[in-house]
């Protein structure tokens, strides 16, 4: 029988823990309301810490004037607050930059889910927490049931008053540590009617509306739960980590339909405490139904509610079909969806009659999903006397431009109608109909067909100019036009608003392709910024900022309307979007008081900037599209700007090996070449002073001869390697004058045969040979390199002839050889730097070559604004042929 093996510890629940140890921990003082001693039990706590050696800094302490808790406070290490200018006033405010340069071991903050004043680097408390928890810092704080997001919705229905500041599940969900701080009703009432909780006047206001016996009980029935589904869920992950067997979930997968509605959030957190609940993963999705034109305030609907999906720990999904259900089920047989979570149609009863509703239409064909609908409606706030609702769009000109359709319709089928007998008049109508529908959509086309049944019947059905119908057929013909116009209409409206749909996003993916060619086709990485900062400026219409890091700097690399540089607000939100790879800015938790929105440029080997869009005066907030096409473009911006970094350090990495090849072979070749006439000097000054007594003079003669040509051979190398290291910087000094070639010619040929040239050289130059224009030193080198190469690659034997043509005008000066020549594949790169063209068996004198000589001919030429080339074959197979041609300028008399 098999041996049972050890049961595995689950890799999740050990990465969790792990997680733990990367950053501070987080510990939350959990209370049902205000008053029960959460900020009281902290301190307590905290003092005990301190007695235990623990650093403690109080970095926020809101003691709301209890004496109890102002005792406490006393002894603790109390961090300054920072003041904030707002409305005219100085507040207070928690410094989060202080906390993190001091660095305490532990932290104290009150009120977690406080709002920060409008200015401040974070929108939430809950946001310094997280930044301080990442710092490595440990954090203590309290929270209050009703400040949970999850729970937002049924605190309201409970206590009917509408709590504005919330703190994501995640972080509570992820502190490491939860105090429950209970205190019964009886007791918290009393606390309260003694001032213990809020001045008299609160506590009067209060009592009527947050503070009822039964709120407190309700509350405090939520907050236990909610503390034990904490624990619980610790637990698993602590048995799970220690392999310690238990009933685990069974893969339960939720997903939650939401709308273009106000009810789209509660229907979020309803989804989420279904995932708490049975401990299951879940996704939030919309299906936008193509052709269907959403309400004015849909998408933000959408879009609030997609945020708070995603605050809450759900996978997002955006769906496309025209068969909603369809779609829903499709998307949840393909993710392994067990149950669905949506809100109640809210169609009318005449609707329902036609056509299912979406809960229904699931309920029929959603085999082994569970559907759970959410019958209550959100409850919305009643609105202040300022705030007053937005007056719905009426436009009249669709409407009058309708009606003068159907008018000339009715023209025409009055004409019509004298001059001939159509049978059937309805038709011209139609055409009215349609007109609207394509020119204006579905409604002033209905309004149209309601408008062309009524002058129809008026004016051409029997009796005429009366709304009364005499026959039986006539009615019905009357119903079917009806029926038929209003189809009509609809269809056609239906299809311009698709049209208009793909109009829109044929212009979207347009502007998203001209965005991506001409951002690829720019090389330069400098370049970049400003090319994509003008596209986006081109397709959003707002000013546009693109930031990179350079040379430690966060600069301005390219702005669109153009600007020198962006003011110190803007400048702090973009170095924290590069500094923490999240969005900042306005419509963001970071800094929202800033009228720029950036986005990180963000790729697989970091952030490289950071691109920003501005707002208006009205700070008009983006819509959702517009956001995903800013996000689109980024990613567009960041791609470019990587592909050609890549390049960037692609080609600096190809330039820096080509050095070192360069350094390499240049040590290799000076080693080589300096060594044989070093040793021919070293031989010859050795044997000079050792046996000068013994060695005739004539010996003497030819040794010091000997030690001459080697010193100017070196000479020789020596000038040609600096001359290279001149040609490669660009600093070439060349000084002109006016030089006969024959003088120059005789000169190199008489100082190679001093230097020992074994080989024949015939000058055939002409007499009538025109001067030239050149700095002869640079010249006598060329030319000495040349003659140089032909020692080295040629035969003892070989003929060389140096001869002139002047053609046009230029002169060209030819150095010919009867040699091997050069191979074929060899000859594009003779002009390179240490090539060596093995064109013949070894030199009989044994000359060595750098393989610089015919690269600092052709810079010394360039240089002069002249031009060298190389010929081989001359003759059939073999030879080769050197040309220097020079301009001719008009010389001095």
């Amino acid at each position: 029988m098999a041996a049972e093996l050890p049961e595995r510890a689950s890799p999740d629940a050990l990465l969790t823990l792990a997680g733990d140890e990367r950053s501070g921990r987080l510990k939350i003082f959990l209370g049902a309301a205000p008053g029960v001693g959460k900020t009281y039990a902290m301190l307590s706590a905290a003092r005990a810490a301190m007695a235990d050696g623990r650093e403690v800094v109080l970095g926020l302490v809101e003691t709301h004037g209890r004496r109890e808790t102002e005792a406490l406070v006393e002894g603790f290490e109390v961090l300054p607050r920072r003041p904030v200018v707002y409305v005219n006033r100085i507040l207070s405010e928690f410094d989060l930059d202080k906390a993190l340069k001091r660095r305490p071991d532990l932290i104290l903050i009150d009120e977690l889910a406080h709002s920060n004043i409008p200015g401040s680097r974070h929108l939430k408390r809950w946001q310094d927490v997280e930044e301080l928890l990442a710092a490595g810092i440990d954090v203590w704080t309290t929270l209050n049931v009703q400040h949970l997001e999850g729970l937002n919705d049924i605190v309201h229905r409970i206590t009917r008053v509408q709590v504005r500041e919330t703190v994501p599940d995640h972080v509570f969900e992820d502190a490491d540590d939860i105090v429950l701080v209970d205190l019964p009703t009886e007791e918290l009432l009393k606390r309260l009617a003694e001032g213990k909780v809020y001045v008299e006047d609160m506590a009067a206001r209060a009592r009527k509306r947050f503070f009822k016996p039964e709120n407190l009980t309700a509350l405090r029935e939520l907050t236990l739960r909610r503390a034990a589904e904490r624990i619980d869920a610790d637990l698993v992950d602590r048995m799970q980590a220690q392999a310690i067997e238990g009933p685990w979930a069974a893969g339960e997968r939720i997903l939650a339909c939401i709308g273009p509605d106000e009810d789209a959030p509660m229907i979020v957190r309803a989804a989420k405490r279904l995932a708490d609940t049975m401990d299951a993963p879940w996704i939030a999705v919309f299906v936008e139904r193509p052709g269907h034109q959403p309400s004015e305030n849909g998408p933000l609907h959408v879009d609030k509610a997609l945020k708070l999906a995603q605050s809450l720990g759900a996978d997002t999904r955006m769906l496309a079909g025209s068969d909603i259900a369809s779609e829903l089920l499709r998307f949840a047989r393909t993710e392994n969806v067990t149950q669905i979570v949506l809100g109640r149609s809210r169609s009318g009863f005449m609707r329902e009659l036609l056509r299912r509703s979406l809960p229904h239409e699931l309920l029929r064909r959603a085999d082994g999903i569970a559907i759970h609908v959410v019958t209550a409606r959100a409850l919305v706030a009643p609105a202040s006397a300022t705030a007053r609702p937005a007056k719905p769009t009426f436009r009249a000109l669709p409407l009058v431009w309708s009606t003068l359709g159907v008018a000339a319709a009715t023209g025409v089928g009055q004409v019509l109608d004298r001059i001939t007998a159509f049978p059937n008049l309805s038709m011209v109508f139609l055409l009215g109909v349609v007109f609207s529908a394509v020119t204006f959509g579905i409604w002033p086309a209905i309004y149209a067909s309601v408008l062309s049944f009524l002058v129809y019947n008026f004016l051409f059905i029997e009796p005429l100019y009366t709304f009364t119908v005499a026959q039986p057929d006539e009615l019905l013909s009357l119903v079917i036009f009806l029926a038929i116009s209003v189809v009509t209409a609809t269809l056609a409206g239906r299809a311009r608003e698709q049209a208009q749909i793909a109009v829109g996003r044929m212009r979207a993916t347009r502007r998203l392709y001209e965005f991506t060619r001409k951002v690829a086709s720019v090389a330069d990485f400098g370049a970049i910024p400003q090319a994509a900062a003008k596209e986006i400026h081109a397709g959003l219409e707002r000013p546009v900022a693109i930031l990179v890091k350079r040379d430690g700097e966060l600069e301005l690399a390219g702005s669109s309307p153009p600007c020198d540089a962006l003011d110190t607000a803007a400048m702090s939100a973009a170095l924290w979007t590069f500094e923490h790879a999240e969005p900042a800015g306005a419509g963001t938790a970071t800094l929202p008081s800033v009228p720029w929105l950036f986005l990180p440029l963000k790729t697989t080997r970091g952030t490289l900037g950071v691109v920003g869009v501005g707002y208006d005066e009205q700070r008009s907030d983006l819509d959702p599209e517009t956001r995903t096409l800013i996000a689109t473009l980024a990613e567009q911006t960041a791609s470019a700007l990587d592909r050609a970094s890549l390049s960037r350090e692609m080609v600096a990495a190809r330039g820096a090996a080509e050095t070192e090849r360069v350094r390499n072979t240049l040590l290799a070749s000076i080693s080589h070449d300096f060594r044989t006439p070093l040793s021919s000097i070293l031989g010859s000054a050795t044997s000079l002073i050792d046996y000068r007594d013994k060695l005739g003079e004539d010996a003497q003669r030819e040794m010091l001869q000997q030690i001459k040509i080697e010193a100017e051979g070196l000479d020789d190398m020596v000038r040609n390697l600096l001359s290279m290291t001149r040609i490669d910087a660009g600093v070439l000094e060349v000084r002109k004058d006016w030089v006969d070639l024959r003088e120059l010619v005789e000169r190199v040929v008489s100082t190679a045969s001093r230097r020992g040239l074994s080989h024949k050289i015939t000058v055939s130059l002409p007499s009538s040979l025109p001067l030239v224009r050149v700095d002869a030193r640079l010249i006598e080198q060329a030319l000495s390199n040349v003659i140089a190469n032909i020692r080295a690659h040629t035969p003892p034997e070989t003929r060389v002839v140096i001869d002139a043509q002047v053609s046009g005008q230029a002169v060209k000066l030819r150095i010919s050889d009867d040699g091997p020549g050069i191979a074929p594949e060899v000859l594009p790169h003779v002009f390179d730097k240490f090539v060596h063209a093995q064109r013949a068996e070894a030199r009989a004198d044994g000359g060595e070559s750098t393989g610089l000589g015919l690269t600092i001919a052709k810079g010394i030429m360039d240089a002069h604004g002249a031009s060298i080339a190389v010929e081989s074959p001359v003759a059939k197979r073999h030879g080769t042929r050197v040309i220097l041609r020079f301009a001719l300028e008009e010389a001095p008399k």
